[in-house]
């Protein structure tokens, strides 16, 4: 784990929606977006949280700019984690955690790694959403956080690895029994301030059962519930049957390929694509469950291969790709393997690049404030020591994390 900002840097940036004046990034080659030609020697300017300028030499910075000489490094737009879990202390009871417990905790697990949004696809009742509400008044410095708060269980359907740590915390159950009490507390969920839903279109309850799909009349009410709002549905296939659920009730983004079926034939791989469906591959959760189960390297081997299969055939059939880790329910924070994996599975580097930017930012409407290095937009920025178009791990070696214009994240020297 990284060394934490010390505490003085982090108490100037104790609101990192507070804006920062006038910033100039100055000398660094800038990817303003996956796509895009890089500025070389640019600078980049912010004024009040947003980007004024990316213009290469000949640009005059004001003399009110506090001014950041990043010469020799790259700058990219901020990254997305499309899939986490604020689940592990001290983000539970997070209304009433300490507020410097709680920066130091989102630095470790996220900043530190470039990540300036991330999206909360499950944790413990109003524990993002009042996360997010003291980030937003400043008290906390974070990311922004995006939650569909509380998952959707099927009738008898929680999943193995979570139901003891549910029930010694005594949490009222997740699942659903039927559509009038799926439809109730969708609304109350969306209505409190969620920014989408998440159903567990299979889920994975070992014994003779293994996998118990959601019956589709619930998934389509909550998936109907979202996008009656705008927003989006997240589904766990775990298995084709829970692929078919996902297709058949509209979900919006898969949260994981389906490694234990082997690869996607053409044919699904396109009804994916064509209900316009996004893909979370997460395929490093492939190795940290095979050593957690103790699974042979064969096995291991196979399923990754069958995961990277369906993430590269995917993309090629012009699905959409959102970076996500699902970090919180797994203790690897650092997205470098991840990366890696990717890479592996024949995205290159702005695909990658593409998947922790412009593609989630696109999907969950925010393309006109996020996602790419232009003026008008949020300037929310990651400053890497390296190129990714040289090696796609410099995507892991964060210098600096810029939201709104504040850096909250420096690397130490």
């Amino acid at each position: 784990m990284r060394t934490l900002v010390p505490l003085l840097v982090a108490a100037m940036a104790a609101s990192n929606i507070a804006h920062a004046g006038t910033l100039a990034f100055v000398g660094a080659k800038v990817y303003p977006a996956p796509d895009a030609a890089p500025v070389e020697h640019a600078t980049v300017l912010i004024r009040d949280g947003v980007i004024t300028a990316v213009v290469g030499r000949d640009l005059r910075v004001p003399k009110d700019a506090t001014v950041m000489n990043v010469d020799g490094k790259v700058i990219v737009a901020g990254f997305w984690n499309s899939h986490v879990h604020l689940l592990q202390p001290p983000y539970r009871g997070a209304a009433t955690q300490p507020a410097a417990a709680l920066s130091e905790a989102l630095e470790s697990n996220f900043t530190q790694w470039g990540f300036t949004t991330v999206f909360d696809i499950a944790s413990l009742p109003g524990d993002a959403l009042a996360l997010r509400a003291r980030i937003e008044r400043g008290e906390v410095t974070g990311p922004q956080i995006l939650t569909v708060d509380a998952p959707f269980f099927p009738e008898g359907g929680t999943p193995i690895y979570v139901h003891d740590l549910l029930e010694s915390l005594k949490v009222p159950t997740f699942e659903v029994k039927d559509v009038d009490e799926a439809v109730a507390r969708a609304t109350r969920q969306l209505d409190a301030g969620a920014d989408g839903v998440k159903l567990f279109a299979g889920a994975i309850v070992g014994g003779p059962i293994g996998v118990l799909p959601m019956k589709l009349p619930i998934a389509h009410a909550v998936v109907g519930e979202a996008h009656k709002r705008g927003k989006p549905a997240f589904a766990h296939p775990s298995n084709l049957a829970g692929l078919q659920i996902a297709i058949d009730s509209g979900v919006d983004v898969l949260a994981h390929t389906t490694p234990n079926i082997g690869p996607w034939p053409d044919a699904l791989t396109q009804s994916l694509v064509s209900h316009r469906m996004a893909l979370m591959p997460t395929l490093a959760l492939i190795e940290q469950e095979a050593g957690a189960d103790q699974l042979p390297e064969e096995l291991k081997a196979k399923m990754l291969a069958a995961a990277s299969q369906q993430l590269k055939s995917f993309a090629d059939a012009g699905g959409q790709v959102l970076f996500g880790t699902d970090c919180g329910y797994t203790a690897v924070y650092d997205p470098l393997l991840e990366y890696r994996y990717m890479a592996a599975a024949g995205l290159d580097w702005r695909a990658i690049l593409a998947s922790l930017t412009t593609a989630p930012s696109a999907r969950f409407g925010q393309a006109a404030r996020k996602g790419r290095i232009a003026a008008g937009l949020d300037a929310d920025l990651v400053v890497l020591q390296g190129d990714p178009a040289q090696d796609v791990t410099a995507l892991d070696r964060v210098e600096m994390t810029v939201r709104a214009g504040r850096v909250i994240h420096r690397a130490p020297r």
